[in-house]
């Protein structure tokens, strides 16, 4: 990622499957999104909503908000979609709607900023006469 381009948002279902949408509607891909920023969004002992996850997901895509001909490019995209879903948990949660300002600083920034600099290291690193090599076993305890 070259910081110059948008992002493509999607949910996980419990198998890794991403729900995205984009023009041509909700895709779910279980390949392809290898070079992304994971981003939790539950917390391990939620097991309730875990185990209703993929159901409320599934059900969430099917929706006619994300039917092909909805898309637009700036209002009701791959993060309109995202946001809403999260939305959707939160209510059912009885927690409150988060606005796209708050589910960026709170989720998506924190993550973003943290790859950026792993991937500035990186660049800077591949560039100069370094290699890296990992730390045999015993060391890395």
């Amino acid at each position: 990622y070259d910081g110059h381009s948008d992002l493509h948002v999607g949910i996980t279902n419990s198998k890794g499957v991403v729900y995205n949408y984009d023009q041509e509607g909700v895709h779910r891909a279980a390949s392809g999104w290898e070079q992304c920023i994971s981003i939790p969004l539950v917390q391990p002992d939620m097991l309730e909503l875990l185990q209703q996850w993929d159901e409320l997901l599934e059900e969430f895509s099917l929706e006619e908000a994300w039917l092909p001909h909805r898309y637009e490019e700036q209002q009701h995209n791959c993060y309109t979609f995202a946001l809403a879903f999260v939305n959707r948990v939160r209510q059912g949660r009885g927690r409150g709607p988060l606005s796209k300002a708050q589910f960026t600083e709170r989720f998506l920034l924190p993550h973003t900023r943290e790859a950026s600099r792993y991937l500035t290291l990186h660049q800077e690193l591949a560039h100069s006469d370094f290699y890296i090599v990992p730390l045999p076993e015993e060391e890395q305890e």
